[in-house]
């Protein structure tokens, strides 16, 4: 089976304070520093025994907090990527930890989604690290959430990163309305697709991959077919990929995040980002769409 695996385990702390977060400046103990250890060399071990199966697996790290600030998960991207039945390991990341151990990454399966956060780091310190992944080979997208107060950063932003570089908008959908029409034509400017992040898509009884080929993997091995619904499917240790795979139609009313709705297949997304739909690095015709984008 081919499938992709979105994995979060119990880390729920950051060393950001984003007012937009509800995990930001949380500090987890040391109990639950090592839990998040233990869960995630747990999951390590799990995808280095599905060779003989002959599973091929693309891995996805969403933690609730900053993952590489943490050893464990540097030391699990550089042994994933250098595994030859996983064809792709990804991150979300402030990219605040340092870079010292990218070098040692299999480049043509490891891949960034790095955030930038106006206010917690500076642009200068941001566009450093992004273009050290960029120099080294390192496929990686940039982006940001498009709250207002942060248009000037961002748009300076564009202007600092390699033009080679996707930046793609998150929308900011905690207000109703909260755009005005001028508003979207300059984020459309920055990201091409923040329509597409805008809008929130009727997926009830709607096919999605989630549940087929994939899956989101919780800490203790819990299953779930996406992040937004609670329901358990199964128990990745317990049934394997094969037990645990089949069409389940969506039971969520709408689906507003890109993790999600990427893998419903009417909206056609595979032919927007390609192979790089994971970490969400739009295709270069795409991103030409708009002059201005880049």
């Amino acid at each position: 089976m081919k499938a992709v695996l979105y994995y979060r385990g119990s880390l729920s702390s950051c060393n950001y304070d984003c007012p937009y977060c509800p995990f930001s400046k949380n500090k987890d103990s040391a109990a639950t520093l090592a839990k998040d250890r233990e869960q995630l060399i747990a999951f390590v071990d799990w995808v280095k025994a599905q060779q003989p199966a002959g599973h091929r697996l693309s891995i996805f790290f969403n933690p609730y907090g900053e993952g590489l600030i943490h050893r464990w998960y540097r030391e699990a991207m550089v042994e994933l990527s250098h595994m030859p039945h996983v064809d792709k390991v990804a991150i979300q990341t402030n990219l605040s930890a340092k870079l010292d151990w990218t070098d040692r990454l299999d480049r043509q399966k490891a891949a960034f989604w790095a955030t930038y956060h106006p206010g917690q780091t500076t642009k200068a310190n941001f566009v450093r690290q992004c273009v050290r992944l960029f120099e080294q080979g390192l496929p990686l997208s940039v982006g940001t959430v498009g709250v207002r107060s942060a248009f000037d950063a961002i748009a300076s932003l564009r202007r600092a990163l390699p033009p080679e570089l996707y930046m793609w908008v998150n929308a900011y959908k905690d207000k109703p309305d909260y755009y005005t029409t001028s508003d979207r034509a300059f984020l459309r400017g920055i990201d091409p697709l923040f329509e597409s992040n805008l809008s929130d898509y009727d997926s009830a009884g709607h096919r999605c991959g989630a549940g087929l080929d994939v899956f989101y993997v919780q800490g203790p091995g819990l299953v779930k077919r996406c992040y937004k619904d609670r329901q358990v499917i199964g128990h990745l240790y317990r049934d394997g990929l094969d037990v645990l795979s089949r069409q389940r139609l969506c039971r969520m009313k709408t689906c507003d995040c890109y993790i999600g709705y990427i893998h419903m297949p009417e909206l056609g997304l595979q032919e927007v980002y390609g192979d790089r739909l994971l970490e969400r690095i739009a295709s270069p015709k795409v991103r030409a769409i708009d002059g201005a984008a880049l």
